[in-house]
């Protein structure tokens, strides 16, 4: 048992080791921070952000609404009410509105399951990928209100803010997407 601990201890010591020496400016503590990525594959182009990366969608200050949406593929109420966004997103395109689909997939599935995903749907609206496993930090960040449950929309102009942690029907998401536009 003891020189399996040995053993594991080594394995984990030499790569630790060897991460560091190919990243000098890293330190064995610090968890390299993901950085907006493109995974490239012949169907679909995904960025990919840290909450760093995706702060600055969240905080736009110019004459376009956004409506944002947290969302996953494994989610049945994310993925049922995705037709909603992506009509809002055809509707209101000529009215300054921007249409933000925020994946909360998990990374190891981009390929398998979200890419394909939105292929399949022929999603239109902008589509990035968040991976930051600090949710603690980031989830209040987005709103002091959210629990971290999914789905969940802010809708935001340079004026006015609001957060839903619920689904969405069209003819709610189009009542509450109206103030913004007057």
């Amino acid at each position: 048992m003891n020189k399996m601990i040995l053993l594991i201890g080594l394995v984990l010591a030499f790569s630790c080791k060897e991460n560091q020496s190919s990243h000098p400016e890293s330190s064995v503590d610090e968890v390299p921070a993901v950085e907006e990525t493109k995974v490239e594959s012949p169907e679909v182009a995904l960025e990919i952000y840290d909450f760093d990366g995706l702060e600055s969608l969240l905080n736009k200050k110019d004459e376009k609404t956004y409506v944002v949406n947290f969302w996953a593929t494994w989610c049945v109420p994310c993925v049922k009410e995705l037709p909603h966004f992506e009509e809002l997103n055809q509707k209101y395109k000529g009215q300054n509105v921007e249409v933000l689909l925020v994946s909360l997939d998990f990374p190891n599935q981009y390929d398998s399951k979200l890419k394909p995903f939105i292929q399949e749907k022929k999603l239109t609206s902008q589509v990035v990928a968040l991976n930051d496993p600090d949710m603690n930090t980031w989830i209040p960040k987005v709103d002091e209100s959210w629990s971290g449950a999914i789905p969940a929309t802010v809708i935001y102009n340079k004026d006015a803010r609001k957060f839903f942690e619920k689904s969405f029907t069209l003819e709610e998401l189009e009542n509450e997407l109206k103030p913004f536009l007057n």
